[in-house]
């Protein structure tokens, strides 16, 4: 009989991560994984698993910089894949190098300032109709009422999808933030999630051809008439990257939302300085620091990468904790407090850095900003009504399940 070794204080600070006791507040948990590393970074020493957290804002910007850090982590390399695994294999987030520039410059090419600056009208046209609902009701679940159904109808508007399909992609867009996010659960869970994508497969298919035949309005036949040099996105290509703005343009948001206002809740303070100046240009930067709806990434290193202090090696899968580096102190003195005169509010990593820096970040700052300032303009007596609330389980992709509010102007 083999008696496995205790894990070291470094293992066991790893393993608290991923505990399902730490997602309403994990940053405790980050700050002793900060504390056991040495330059921002912390080599747990696990026998098969070269990995190393990167909790340091310099460390982590710098390898999300670097070409030598490599994202995907193998998926490409998964032969035999499971429906679910295939969606993500053509989405740009999984490529790097030329084929990543092709995917995201055609994407871009549709994806520009101007179309997102044209949703400003309409982000406000339907926050007044769910805040109307919700305040007829006196208060709700912000979840369900207000942060799921506002950036699921923008993206789908903006994508030329059907309003009436708008509980079906939100379905979807849970499932691939599952499956972003490593998803290692049940079989039951992999079994819905593949059933998705399958049903996703089915609603794009032939779109491409469609749309490249009989043009619509939206991003999606913008997407299917894209060209660069003659390239054009495949259907396959066409499907996964439609799905994944689809899925990023709602999941930030949609956590940011209700994780922006439980923060507020517990910082009186920074609530009555919104109130008193509900369109400060600071708050969705400084909300997306707080709140980090991405708390990690990850690079696998195909070169020495010098990050910060250290020099992470060749070899190595890089685990970026976002969240952590979002409350570096070194960057961010007080990093816990919101602070919307914080001048360096902007140097936070909620939308990655470098080649991979998320292309719908103006979007979801458009969002947050006239949401925040609706919220602050319309309810000064706002009030969270469970300080508590139950989180998705989901480390990676954090957010809050139900956060009810009594609205009061």
């Amino acid at each position: 009989m083999t008696l496995q070794a205790p894990p070291t204080d470094a293992q066991a600070a790893v393993h608290a991560l991923w505990h399902p006791d730490s997602l309403p507040d994990p940053y405790p948990a980050y700050e002793r994984v900060r504390a056991l590393g040495a330059g921002g970074a912390l080599n747990p020493g696990f026998p098969d698993w070269p990995a190393v957290f990167v909790t340091g804002h310099a460390a982590c910007s710098a390898v999300l910089r670097s070409p030598g850090a490599i994202s995907g982590n193998g998926v490409q390399a998964q032969g035999g894949a499971s429906d679910g695994v295939r969606l993500l294999q053509s989405m740009m987030l999984f490529h790097n190098g030329l084929s990543h520039q092709r995917l995201r410059g055609l994407v871009s090419a549709a994806f520009t300032p101007r179309v997102v600056e044209e949703q400003r009208e309409l982000v406000r046209s339907l926050l007044g109709e769910l805040l109307d609902g919700l305040a007829a009701r006196g208060g709700g679940d912000v979840v369900a009422e207000l942060s799921n159904p506002l950036p699921a109808r923008v993206i789908m508007g903006m994508l030329g999808l059907r309003g009436e399909d708008e509980a079906r992609f939100v379905r979807w867009s849970g499932s691939v933030a599952d499956l972003l996010a490593g998803a290692e659960g049940s079989p039951e869970l992999m079994a819905r999630i593949d059933a998705d994508a399958r049903e996703m497969r089915a609603f794009f298919k032939d779109l491409a051809d469609d749309l490249r035949a009989t043009p619509q309005p939206g991003l999606l036949s913008a997407l299917a008439a894209a060209e660069d040099g003659g390239e054009r996105l495949s259907g396959d290509e066409l499907l996964s990257n439609a799905v994944l703005l689809l899925t990023a343009g709602h999941e930030t948001t949609s956590n940011l939302i209700p994780g922006g206002l439980l923060e507020l809740s517990r910082q009186p303070d920074a609530w009555a300085a919104l109130v008193a100046n509900p369109r400060h240009p600071n708050v969705a930067d400084e909300l997306l620091r707080v709140v980090s709806p991405v708390q990690f990434d990850g690079r696998t290193l195909g070169a020495d990468v010098p990050a910060g202090d250290v020099t992470l090696p060749a070899g190595t899968f890089a685990q970026l904790m976002l969240g952590a580096a979002n409350r570096d102190p070194a960057v961010f003195p007080d990093p816990g407090r919101i602070d919307w005169e914080r001048p360096n509010a902007a140097r936070h990593l909620a939308f990655a850095a470098g080649p991979h820096y998320c292309l719908g970040a103006s979007l979801a700052r458009l969002e947050i900003a006239e949401t925040f300032a609706a919220l602050a303009t319309r309810f000064p007596g706002l009030t969270v009504t469970d300080p508590h609330p139950p989180f998705k389980p989901n480390p990676v992709l954090r957010g809050v399940q139900r956060l009810d509010v009594t609205l009061r102007v």
